[in-house]
């Protein structure tokens, strides 16, 4: 940029115009400079020959320029005129070195420094030099703690250096100082965040930070495709018993995001296999019925068959059970007549059963209260679906996050 010539001014006080940019634009505010008799004489060739953009008259007088500062005001000039020079020369050493000189000298605003940072960091991560550029970064993210941006791009040094639990933890921050600040930060880094989370899942921390990530990510940008990879990683980081998955599976389902003839016989067969006939049929119909599956397929004639040979005995058999179940000791029978009665869209008999389940005990309480959400939503009561679904806990607490997150969009 063009320098004005303050040099020529004398030894009293002087504005001096923001320094050149590197090759991120690194520009120092204004301050006002003082030098000696001798500092200026020496300072003023390096000057003279920058305006010039005489860059070889330029150089050779540098030395005895940096030679001559004594004085921080007069340390700070030389680290502008390095700076200016390797702009002008596309010297990557020579910014380097003339921000390091800025900084060193004390004379940067401290608004200016964090700035200046980051230069740093850009200019060592592009030598290659990932430690030095970390550091440099981190000292930008010290000075400038809600700056999100920053923290990002140190996540990615971090992670460069194979440091990604505190990576993860840096975006994880970056994120939240948006939402803090009543914006919303870039879906990419929530990917970028639940990718490193979930290729590290094997540590406690980050398979924990995946989850978290998943469900923060399915909030904020609530698509099918980002709700689907959510729930895929759910199902991969914990271990879920068979009646765990299939509720995943029917929330997939009512969220639409069962993908393919895999996930539909998945769920249908869950459902076989639970002893949900009622249920399984009509999953099966609805499958058909959107062409997500084909029924003459040898798997799925087979799962027909299964269901076909019991719906007629299971669908009889419930009145006298629901009975059974209402003066059993425990909670077992009345969670699985509960269970087909909501198989068969008998809303308010399911929800009925899962309550005696509940108060007679003896049985998972958050996979009665998973059931016993979707039930009262499948009945209308939306406000009592979501404050079962808030009141899991555990593995569990996952799945109902989810729910939450699909409904508060509907």
């Amino acid at each position: 940029m063009k320098v004005v010539s303050w040099l020529v001014l004398g030894a009293a006080l002087v504005a001096v115009p923001a320094a050149a940019a590197a090759a991120a634009q690194a520009q120092p505010a204004a301050i006002t400079l003082t030098f000696s008799k001798e500092e200026r004489a020496a300072l003023l060739p390096v000057q003279t020959a920058i305006q010039a953009k005489d860059w070889v008259t330029a150089q050779a007088a540098l030395p005895a320029a940096a030679a001559t500062a004594k004085s921080a005001d007069a340390r700070y000039a030389v680290g502008r005129f390095r700076l200016e020079i390797g702009v002008g020369i596309e010297s990557a050493a020579l910014q380097e070195q003339g921000i390091t000189d800025l900084i060193d000298s004390g004379r940067v605003p401290a608004a200016d420094l964090p700035m200046l940072y980051r230069n740093l960091g850009v200019l060592a991560n592009n030598a290659g030099n990932k430690n030095k550029a970390e550091a440099a970064y981190a000292k930008a993210a010290e000075l400038s703690p809600n700056d999100a941006e920053a923290l990002i791009t140190l996540a990615q040094v971090k992670n460069d250096l194979k440091k990604p639990g505190e990576a993860v933890q840096l975006i994880s921050r970056s994120i939240e100082i948006k939402r803090s600040a009543g914006q919303l930060a870039d879906e990419s880094w929530y990917k970028y965040g639940l990718k490193l989370a979930f290729d590290g899942r094997q540590d406690p921390a980050l398979r924990a930070a995946s989850e978290k990530l998943s469900s923060a990510l399915v909030v904020a940008y609530p698509t099918a495709e980002n709700r689907r990879d959510a729930v895929l990683i759910y199902r991969n980081v914990n271990t879920l018993d068979a009646a765990a998955d299939l509720d995943v599976l029917r929330f997939m389902r009512a969220s639409g995001t069962l993908a393919g003839e895999r996930d539909w016989y998945d769920l249908i067969d869950g459902l076989v296999k639970a002893g949900n006939y009622g249920e399984a049929k009509a999953v099966s119909d609805d499958g058909a019925a959107k062409r997500m599956l084909d029924p003459n397929k040898a798997a799925f004639a087979d799962l027909a068959r299964a269901i076909n040979a019991r719906l007629s005995g299971d669908r009889a058999s419930l009145a006298a059970e629901e009975t059974k179940a209402l003066a059993s000791a425990n909670g077992a029978l009345p969670l699985k007549i509960a269970d087909a009665f909501y198989g068969y869209g008998e809303h308010p008999k399911a929800i009925a059963l899962y309550r005696a389940a509940l108060a007679k005990g003896g049985v998972d309480a958050d996979l009665v209260n998973t059931r016993l959400a979707m039930a009262l939503l499948a009945s209308g009561d939306r406000a009592g679906a979501e404050q079962a679904f808030r009141a899991l806990k555990g593995t569990r607490q996952g799945l109902g996050a989810f729910w939450l997150a699909w409904l508060s969009r509907r």
